[in-house]
Parts: structure tokens; sequence; C-alpha cells
């Protein structure tokens, strides 16, 4: 039996557990199919005794986020504006000059001098353009917005409020109050003010901000650095699913998965299903983060957990009570290295970015964890009786519609999903509320552009 076929024949299980029904399946009675596999220290152990070691789905999330400041805190690295995006200030920005930098015209019209009427001058002030001509009390000048006023100005008057009469002179057609329409020099911020504090995330509002202020280059955290490894002998990268041999869904999109939870991938690697070229990769990549498909069960060429031995990881998390997913691990590599394991199916992999890969590589960004939200469902949602599940739904007005097409080995829900809504064990009714993920790409669309 594959882990996928564990996967599914322990949903069906608990769906029978749930229902009160005797399980469809195999023939054989349930002790049959409890086949011992071998732990960690040589120890067998059935598939009920790797269940009871998994961890629960709230804890490994927090166990992932705790291995990332584990791993200490990595230097700020300095880059350009323009790449800053999604990044978070190593620093807090302070301005390096007065906002705006001086006095200037909120409004197209004229640069007046005392009451009115005036006697309009013949050249004009443009924005761009150094200190002007002083005015004096009952001249005007024509001024175009984010000009320099020139000094002795009272006002601005607005070209919509503002006529000439036959004589050229310029009249008001409304009150005009003293330093109307006038941005005065540091209005925004003085020199030295603090902007935005250690720890913001750069949405394309601060990189404005940034520039605005004098920054050519802001000090950030770097992005986390990614190496995926896709395993699986049975994988195809082209063409239609031939002679027991199936498209491989996670090489094309973990990549950008990644990407979009705030990670640079270096590397994508097909190793098929060689323990030596796992073991090697393993050893060899100097990633913050190593990413594997597949291979986490006991079975024949799942190589993962004996590679892990063999290179002496640390086990963190070694199965997790979340469907589908549940034979995700943790791992810590190297002092500052870790391993998330996915499953080979892909929705359970996606379960498996959200519960391990994404609070690790939210933590070593130095992001700020997302404030939690709930929303009822519009329909009820069967329930594991033990376990958390994470399931597709769309976002539908106030409330959250379930997908279908939700199964470890389907995309087709998740493709055209808004969040994953976690289900408690025992399932949810009609009306509930439950607290979503959003997907990465659906929250402010920042991530998106990492790609």
């Amino acid at each position: 039996m594959t882990a996928q076929d564990a996967e599914e024949l322990d949903v069906e299980e608990a769906l029978a557990v749930a229902n009160d029904r005797p399980v469809r399946g195999p023939a054989e009675p349930r002790s049959s199919r409890e086949t011992p596999t071998t732990g960690q220290n040589g120890a067998h152990r059935t598939k009920d005794d790797s269940h009871h070691r998994a961890t629960s789905w709230p804890e490994a999330r927090a166990v992932a986020e705790r291995a990332a400041r584990s791993a200490g805190r990595r230097d700020p690295v300095s880059v350009t504006v323009d790449k800053a995006l999604g990044l978070v200030l190593a620093a807090p920005l302070t301005a390096l000059t007065d906002l705006p930098s001086f006095d200037t015209s909120a409004m197209d019209g004229w640069a007046v001098a005392g009451p009115g009427p005036w006697a309009v001058r013949e050249d004009g002030v443009l924005a761009g353009h150094g200190e002007s001509v002083r005015l004096t009390d009952g001249e005007a000048v024509r001024i175009a917005t984010g000009a320099r006023i020139p000094p002795d100005t009272t006002a601005v008057l607005r070209s919509e409020h503002g006529r000439t009469d036959d004589k050229g002179r310029l009249h008001p057609t409304r009150d005009l109050a003293h330093g109307q329409d006038i941005r005065p020099r540091g209005q925004e911020c003085r020199n030295g003010d603090q902007l935005l504090p250690l720890g913001t995330q750069i949405t394309p509002a601060a990189l404005g901000l940034a520039s605005a202020a004098g920054y050519d280059t802001l000090s950030v955290l770097p992005r986390p650095r990614v190496e995926l490894l896709v395993l699986g002998d049975e994988l195809l990268t082209e063409g239609l699913p031939r002679e027991g041999s199936i498209r491989d869904a996670l090489g094309p999109m973990l990549p950008s998965w990644l990407r979009a939870l705030g990670a640079e991938v270096t590397a994508v690697r097909r190793l098929g299903d060689d323990a030596d070229a796992l073991y090697r990769a393993m050893k060899k990549s100097s990633a913050d983060l190593i990413v594997t498909t597949g291979g986490t069960a006991s079975g024949p060429v799942d190589h993962v957990h004996p590679t892990l031995r063999r290179v002496g990881a640390e086990l963190l998390v070694d199965g997790v009570k979340v469907r589908p997913g549940h034979p995700m691990l943790l791992a810590r590599t190297k002092p500052d290295q870790h391993l998330v394991g996915l499953p080979g199916n892909p929705l359970a992999a996606v379960s498996g970015l959200f519960t391990l890969a994404e609070p690790l590589l939210r933590t070593l960004a130095g992001r700020a964890a997302p404030e939690p939200y709930t929303m009822p469902l519009r329909e009820a949602v069967h329930g594991h009786p033990y376990d958390t599940r994470l399931v597709p739904v769309s976002l539908r007005g106030d409330d959250a519609l379930p997908l279908h097409y939700n199964g470890p080995a389907m995309l087709r829900g998740i493709a055209t999903a808004d969040a994953l809504a976690v289900v408690p064990p025992g399932g949810a009714r009609s009306g509930q509320e439950l607290e979503l993920l959003d997907l990465p790409w659906v929250t402010a669309g920042i991530q998106v552009c990492f790609t």
C-alpha cells in the first residue's frame, strides 16, 4: 500500500467511525492492515502507534515557529528600494529630510500675497524649479501643484476659485483663508522622525514613503532560502500519464507557492526514489529550509526518515493530526537549517505548507503572524473523529462555501479557493464560525510579486 492509499484509507475509516458504520475496504480484519514499521530507535510501531505519536495541528504550527526562532536572527542585508517589496525592515525607517522639504502648493492656481484683487505676474512657478521671486502685497503668480511657494505668499487661490477682470486683475470668487492650499515644510514629518518601526513588512505604500523620505536602499531581513527536492520515480514532467506513471503536480506548483510565502527558491532538484541522491542533496544544501515531496511514510522507497537519521537530524514533528497531510514532518538538519517533509499527494502537500512551512518561513523572515479571523460556513462539513481537517473554501459574501474535490490527491478544489477552513475533529455544521487561512495571493497581493 502506498502512502497516498494509506492517507485516503485513514479518511475512509475516520468517516466510518464518525457515521457509526463498518468500513468498506479489503476483506481482511483491521489488525492485519496495521503493518508494523520501524521507528527511529529500531523498535517496531504500527500505524496506530504512529498516529498516537503525531502532533496536534496547532502544536505543529507552534513547533515550526519555535524552530525558526531557534535558528537565530539572520544578518540584515541592504537592498535597493525597488527590490524591498514584501521584506521586513531590519531597522526603523527614519526621515532623512522634512516632508515636504519646502513649502509647496497643494493645488493648481495662483500664489497670492495680501488681500485681493491682485496684479498677476506674467511668469509662472512650476514644480521642480528653484526658489522664485518674492511676492509683494497685491501680487499673484500662476503656480502648479507641487511647486515651491514664493516667499511672502499668504495663500494659494485655486484655479476654479478665481476670475480676472477686463484689466487683468485677479479676484477671488470665495473667501480665502491665510495659508490655504499651502503644504508647509515638515507637515508630514521632520528630519529624524520615525516613519516605520523595526519589523514592518514593506508594502507598496511603504516603498513610496521610503523613497519620498530620501532612501535609495533599505536594511531588511533577507528572504529565507529554500531548496525543493522532488522525490518519486513515477513522476512525469511532460505529456499524459502513462504506464503507471503520473504527471508531477508538485514540481510546478511548489516553487511559486513558496515564493508566495516569502521564500527565495534557490534550486528545484528531481531525485526520484534514490536514497543516496537524497542523502547527498541534504548534506550539500546550504538553504535555510529544505522541502521534500513524498517519501515521508514507511514504504520500501520512502527514504526521508532513514536519510534524516543518516545525516544526524533531529526530528521535531513526525506526523500531524491533520487531514489531508497526516504523514508530514519537520526536522532540524543543522543548527541553522530545517527540513519540511511534505506528503506526495498534492492537496496533502498544500496542507503541509500551511502547517509547517508557512509558520517557519514567516518567522525566519521576521513577519508577524496574520490576525486570525473566522467566517460562518454556508454548508456543513464532515470531520475526522480525532484530527483537524483543512478544507478549501470560496468566500461568498459573509460566509465560506466548502468546495468539492477536496481529497488528498485533488487540486481542483484548491485551484478555485480563497482560503482553507480549519475544521475541528467531528466536523462543523452549517452556519458555524470557523477559522480561515487565506491563500497568500488572496490577502494583499504583495507576495505574488515575488515570482
